[in-house]
C-alpha cells in the first residue's frame, strides 16, 4: 500500500474549523495593521494641531506659558496611551501569526503533498524564515516598529515640556536642556525595555512542532 493511502483522511469538521480559524487569524492580522496605523495617525495629528497652536499663543507671552503647560501633558499622555496600546497590538498580531504557523504545521501532518506545500523552510515567521525586520539584528527590529517610532516623538515631547518649565522656573538653558534631554532618553529607555519584555514574552509560544493526530 502507498504512503498516501496509509495517510488517515481527516475528519470533516476538524478541517473546516482548522481553516475557518487560518481566515479568522488572517482577518485578525489586517486588523491589527489597520488599527496601529489609525492610533499612530490620531497622534500625529493631535500634535500637529497642538503645535500649530502653541505657535499662535507664541505671540503672547502671558498666553503661551499656561497653554504649553494644559496642552503638553495631555498629548504626553495620549502619547503614553497610544504607545501602550500599539504594543498590545503587535503582541496581538504576532500571536495571529503564531496561531497560523501551528495550523500550517497541521497542514503538513496531512500527506506527503502537504508536507512538501506547506514546509516550514517556506512559511514566514515562527516557522522557518526569520521576521524580515530582524534580518540585521534584534536591535533593529525593536527600533523600528511603529509603537517605538511613537514613542521616540512623545519622549521628545516630554523633554521639551521639561524644558520649558524648567526655564520658566528661571534654570539656565543649559541646566533645562541637559534636565529635557535626560529625561526623554530616560523614557525611551523605559518605553524600549518595555516592549522587549512584551515581545519576549511569545518568545516560548511556538516550539515548531505539529500537533498529535488524534482518533477520529
Amino acid at each position: 500500500m502507498s504512503d498516501e493511502k496509509n495517510v488517515r483522511e481527516p475528519n470533516p469538521a476538524l478541517m473546516s474549523a482548522v481553516t475557518t480559524e487560518h481566515f479568522v487569524m488572517q482577518a485578525a492580522i489586517g486588523t491589527t495593521i489597520s488599527e496601529a496605523g489609525s492610533r499612530a495617525t490620531i497622534y500625529v495629528m493631535a500634535l500637529s494641531s497642538s503645535l500649530v497652536a502653541m505657535g499662535f499663543a507664541a505671540n503672547s507671552t502671558l498666553a503661551f506659558l499656561p497653554f504649553v503647560a494644559t496642552v503638553l501633558p495631555v498629548i504626553f499622555l495620549l502619547g503614553v496611551l497610544t504607545t501602550l496600546r500599539m504594543v498590545d497590538i503587535a503582541v496581538e498580531n504576532m500571536q495571529a501569526h503564531i496561531a497560523i504557523a501551528r495550523i500550517r504545521s497541521f497542514y503538513r501532518t496531512l500527506g506527503p503533498q502537504a508536507e512538501a506545500y506547506f514546509a516550514a523552510e517556506r512559511g514566514r515567521w515562527p516557522e522557518g524564515k526569520s521576521e524580515p525586520a530582524l534580518r540585521i539584528g534584534a536591535l533593529s527590529g525593536y527600533l523600528t516598529t511603529a509603537a517605538m517610532m511613537i514613542a521616540t516623538v512623545n519622549a521628545m515631547v516630554a523633554g521639551a515640556g521639561i524644558i520649558l518649565m524648567s526655564r520658566w522656573m528661571g534654570i539656565g538653558i543649559v541646566g533645562a536642556l541637559t534636565i529635557g534631554i535626560t529625561v526623554a532618553i530616560a523614557l525611551f529607555a523605559l518605553f524600549f525595555v518595555y516592549q522587549q519584555w512584551r515581545i519576549r514574552e511569545l518568545a516560548p509560544s511556538y516550539d515548531g512542532s505539529p500537533p498529535t493526530r488524534q482518533e477520529t
